[in-house]
C-alpha cells in the first residue's frame, strides 16, 4: 500500500486497536454464524492490506461475510459476477464519446467500472477468461488502472476478495500459479457444525438478516492497518518466517525431505513477507503486541497452500497442498521463547 494512503489514518495505540478489534468481532458474529477460522483469516488479510481468495461450496455465507465487513467500515462495496463473456472493460471501466457541456463537440469521458470501490467481491473468478482475470489482478497489484493511456488511481483502502467454487470445474479458467501468488491468503470456508447449522436455519427462517451498522470509517481502518505495520518484529520470528518459506523450495540446500519428495515448486519471497505481516496482525488480534513463532505456524496454511505445487509423487499418494504444508511446519524447528 502506498505510504500516502495513511495520510487520513486515525492515530491508534495498542489499547485502541484492541477495543476496535473486539467491536469488530462482535458485529460480525451478530450476522455470520460460526466460520471463526475464515473470519479471523479474512480480518488478518484485510488488516495487512492483502487480497484474499476464498474457496468453498455455495451457500456457506462467503458473500454475506464480505458484505458484512464492508458495512461495518462503511466502505464502498461492489460485487462482480465473473462469467465467460466478461470483458476487462466491464471491470476497469471504459471511455465513452459524449456531448461536451457548453460546446458543440464530442469528447471522450471515462466511465468508472466496479473495481473503483474499497472492497470488491470477485465472485467465481475462475469463470472468466485469463484476459479478464489479468485486468483485475493488475489493479490488485498496482492499485490503479490504465484506460486509453490515462492512469486512474483507486481509492484506499482497496481490497479484493475473490471466490472459487471447488466443485464445478468445467468451463473454468484456473488461475496460474504466478497469479495465485498475488493473493495474501487462500481461505477455506468449511461446512458448519450441527449446532451452527441449526442456528443458521433458525435465524434465517424467522427474519431477513439485517446488515450491521457502520462502526468505523476509513480513518479508523487505516489506523488499525498502521498499528499492524508498526508492530515490532523479533529477529527470531523473522528468521522463522524465512526458514518456513525456504523449506517449501525442493532445490534449497536446507529443504526438508518432505519438500524434496512431494513439492514441484515452492513459495517465493512474497510468502515470507506474508507470514511475517500476518503473524503481526494475528498477535495483535489475540491481544499481544509482538508476534511469536506460534503465530507464524498458525497462519502457515492459508499463506502457503496456494503457493506450494505438489508433484506427481504427492498426487500418487493422495497428498494435497494442505497435508504437505502441515508436514513442513512439523519439519522446520521453531525458535524457542
Amino acid at each position: 500500500m502506498p505510504e500516502d494512503a495513511f495520510a487520513t489514518a486515525k492515530d491508534l495505540d495498542f489499547d485502541g486497536f484492541q477495543q476496535y478489534a473486539q467491536r469488530l468481532r462482535e458485529s460480525i458474529a451478530g450476522v455470520v454464524v460460526g466460520q471463526r477460522a475464515a473470519v479471523e483469516q479474512l480480518l488478518i488479510a484485510s488488516l495487512c492490506g492483502g487480497h484474499t481468495l476464498m474457496v468453498g461450496v455455495p451457500g456457506l455465507a462467503k458473500t454475506l461475510l464480505v458484505r458484512t465487513l464492508a458495512h461495518i467500515f462503511a466502505w464502498k462495496f461492489r460485487r462482480i459476477q465473473f462469467t465467460p463473456d466478461l470483458m476487462p472493460a466491464d471491470i476497469t471501466g471504459y471511455e465513452l464519446l459524449v456531448q461536451a457541456e457548453g460546446a458543440g463537440r464530442m469528447e471522450l469521458s471515462f466511465r468508472r467500472g466496479p473495481v473503483f470501490a474499497n472492497l470488491v467481491l470477485a465472485d467465481e473468478i475462475n469463470r472468466a477468461p485469463p484476459k479478464t482475470q489479468s485486468a483485475l489482478l493488475e489493479a490488485m497489484q498496482e492499485h490503479r488502472v490504465t484506460v486509453g493511456g490515462e492512469t486512474h488511481k483507486l481509492d484506499e483502502p482497496f481490497l479484493v476478495i475473490a471466490t472459487q467454487n471447488p466443485i464445478e470445474q468445467e468451463g473454468t479458467y484456473p488461475l496460474p500459479e504466478a497469479q495465485l501468488d498475488r493473493f495474501f491468503f487462500e481461505v477455506r470456508v468449511e461446512y458448519p457444525g450441527t449446532q451452527e447449522e441449526e442456528a443458521i436455519v433458525t435465524r434465517t427462517s424467522l427474519q431477513e438478516l439485517p446488515m450491521p451498522e457502520a462502526l468505523f470509517d476509513r480513518g479508523d481502518f487505516l489506523g488499525m492497518q498502521r498499528v499492524v505495520r508498526s508492530a515490532p518484529m523479533p529477529p527470531s520470528v523473522v528468521s522463522y518466517c524465512v526458514a518456513l518459506s525456504q523449506a517449501t523450495r525442493p532445490a534449497h540446500p536446507k529443504a526438508p525431505q518432505v519438500a524434496k519428495k512431494y513439492i514441484e515448486w515452492g513459495a517465493g519471497p512474497r510468502a515470507s513477507q506474508t507470514l511475517l505481516n500476518a503473524a503481526k496482525a494475528r498477535a495483535l488480534l489475540e491481544g499481544r503486541p509482538t508476534p511469536t513463532a506460534a503465530d507464524v505456524a498458525a497462519i502457515a496454511l492459508p499463506t502457503l497452500r496456494h503457493r506450494v505445487i505438489p508433484n506427481y509423487h504427492a498426487v500418487g499418494e493422495g497428498l494435497g497442498a494442505d497435508a504437505i504444508v502441515g508436514k513442513l511446519v512439523e519439519a522446520v524447528p521453531a525458535p524457542k521463547g
